[in-house]
């Protein structure tokens, strides 16, 4: 229960460190078309840090919310592979996050796994 608690809590405030910033550098990360998508993914990936905040709290009463985490970084991770794989997108700070979400993803399904038995 300590790895859980600790990957979760950990994935936590790792999440708020590196979105919040975010929401100040748009300018300096890129002109998108659209604004809403870029603040609409960085609000909806901020607050999902509460959630594993939540689940940190009590990782065996929160354990059925463990594979809805594993899902929220395949949905980053997946993409940013695929279309880096299709040459569509190269390295850049938003593929090396979404590398760092598939580590996330990983830690999150062991973490899942070893509560099986409790």
């Amino acid at each position: 229960m300590k790895f859980a608690r600790w990957v979760f809590l950990i994935a936590g405030v790792y999440g708020v460190l590196a979105l919040a910033p975010g929401f100040f550098t748009e300018a300096r990360l890129a002109p998108f078309s659209h604004p809403e998508f870029y603040y609409g993914f960085l609000g909806l990936a901020l607050v999902f840090q509460f959630v594993f905040f939540i689940i940190a709290s009590d990782p065996l009463r929160f354990r059925l919310l463990m594979p809805i985490a594993v899902l929220e970084k395949l949905s980053f991770f997946a993409p940013c592979v695929s279309l880096y794989a299709a040459g569509r997108i190269e390295v850049s700070p938003f593929f090396i996050g979404g590398l760092i979400d598939g580590a996330w993803m990983v830690l999150f399904a062991a973490a899942w796994l070893r509560l099986r038995g409790h």
